[in-house]
Order: structure tokens, then C-alpha cells, then sequence
């Protein structure tokens, strides 16, 4: 009985909890975007302003969710991220991008094209200076611009959500990245259990039990190990075998 009743109100409150993220993504372009436009500053200064909105609605939005009991999380070694360049993590649920901006206040992260067309969500990235995912080249020069302003990126190097209880493949345009703008890797490894809000799962379908997310951050990874004179192509080739295996053996060790 009561674990049904502890089942509704987590199905409620997720349901609630996806209302008030639908309602911010509303108010944002609405009113804090025109906001940002009308003080006067540079382009530079409107992004980091955006960012850290954007940081701040989602740090709120992730406690909202553990104060209403639909999940609950831990961190380790967050100082890590202070200094991080290139922030590369796995991707086991929907909301992984918002824990991660939730924790980091100068973030940027590359996005898929579509949402830079969607209403509720074109007004942010442009203002927050959010990278494009539509051209592999424009997306190097851009993240090489983004760490020039001190932003550090965020990469899903899986290129979507995982599936759970399966080895990650990686694609390699995170490692192209790395080595083309010579930028150090800060991994974080991100469990959850059970898995929830997966490439196959609908918002309703919440797990029977209450979900519990991980956030390690990792030691960063030099990316000088890999300049070693071969072709950035082949690189970018070894680095996305050794991430691979990275992250499959902490996913391993970790779960």
C-alpha cells in the first residue's frame, strides 16, 4: 500500500516537475532573454549573463526534483570542474545535461540542431552562445572560440542517450575536438539507478523505485599524451579507443 502510494505521488510530481521545466523554457525567451538584451554589455558579457541564469534555473530545478522525491543524487570531486576545458560524460538519462550545467556556471555545451529551431529553447542557446551541432568544422572553431572566453564545453561523446546494460560506443567527434584545440579532457562518469528517462522510456514512465544519480568527476586527461606528431585524424582515432575503454571500464567499476 504505501509503496503505491510513495509510486503516484513520485508519478505526480515527476509530472509537475516536467510542467515547471516546460513553463521555464517559456518565461526564459519571454522575459530574462529581452532582459539580457536591453543592459548594456558585449557580446561576451550577454553570454556569460545567460549561462548563469541558465546554471542557476537548472541548480533550482535539480533540487526541486530531490525535494519532491523524484530522485536523488551524490557528487564527488566537483572542484574538478572549475578549471575544466573540455567536460566529456556518458549519457544514461535525459537530464545528465542539466545536472552537469546545474554544477558548472561558465558552461557551454553543444546542441543539436533542432533546438536551436524550437521556440522555447532558440532564444537561450543563441544568447548563452551554445555550439550548433550541424557542421563538424564549425563545431571545432566554435569550441576553440568557446574555451578562448574561458567557457568550459560540455560533450556527450556517445552522440545520444546510452542504452542501458550495454557498452558505450563513442563517436569521434569529441576527440576531434580534444585534439584539434589541443584541449585537456575532464571526464565525469554518471550512474543511475535504476535507469530512468533512457532513449526508450516516455516521462511517464517512471522506474518502480526512486532513482539515484552519481556524478563522479574524474582526473583530467592530458590531451599532450596524444600530440605526438601523427595526423589529427589518427588522434582522434586512438584517443576515441582509449575514451572508450575509459569509460566502459569506470561505468564497470562504478556499477
Amino acid at each position: 500500500m504505501l509503496s503505491n502510494i510513495e509510486y503516484c505521488w513520485r508519478w505526480l510530481a515527476t509530472a509537475f516537475s516536467f510542467f515547471i521545466f516546460g513553463l521555464g523554457g517559456i518565461l526564459l525567451p519571454i522575459i530574462a532573454i529581452p532582459i539580457l538584451y536591453c543592459l548594456p554589455a558585449t557580446t561576451l558579457v550577454r553570454e556569460g549573463r545567460a549561462q548563469a541564469i541558465i546554471h542557476h534555473a537548472f541548480h533550482f530545478y535539480i533540487e526541486l526534483m530531490r525535494t519532491l522525491g523524484v530522485l536523488s543524487y551524490e557528487t564527488k570531486d566537483l572542484s574538478k570542474l572549475k578549471d575544466a576545458q573540455l567536460i566529456l560524460a556518458n549519457h544514461p538519462s535525459l537530464i545528465d545535461v542539466v545536472f552537469l550545467i546545474a554544477f558548472v556556471p561558465n558552461a557551454n555545451c553543444v546542441v543539436k540542431g533542432k533546438l536551436a529551431k524550437n521556440p522555447f529553447t532558440r532564444g537561450p542557446i543563441k544568447t548563452a552562445g551554445y555550439i550548433i551541432n550541424e557542421n563538424n568544422e564549425e563545431v571545432i572553431d566554435m569550441a576553440s572560440q568557446a574555451f578562448s572566453k574561458n567557457h568550459a564545453l560540455i560533450v556527450f561523446p556517445e552522440g545520444t542517450r546510452s542504452t542501458p546494460k550495454q557498452a558505450l560506443t563513442l563517436k569521434r567527434g569529441a576527440a576531434n575536438i580534444a585534439i584539434r584545440t589541443q584541449a585537456d579532457i575532464t571526464p565525469v562518469i554518471i550512474n543511475c539507478t535504476p535507469s530512468t528517462l533512457t532513449k526508450s522510456d516516455r516521462w511517464y514512465q517512471i522506474p518502480k523505485k526512486r532513482a539515484h544519480f552519481t556524478i563522479r568527476v574524474k582526473n583530467k586527461i592530458a590531451i599532450s599524451d596524444y600530440l605526438d606528431g601523427s595526423s589529427p585524424s589518427v588522434a582522434a582515432r586512438k584517443l576515441t579507443y582509449d575514451l572508450t575503454n575509459y569509460f566502459n571500464s569506470e561505468l564497470k567499476l562504478n556499477g
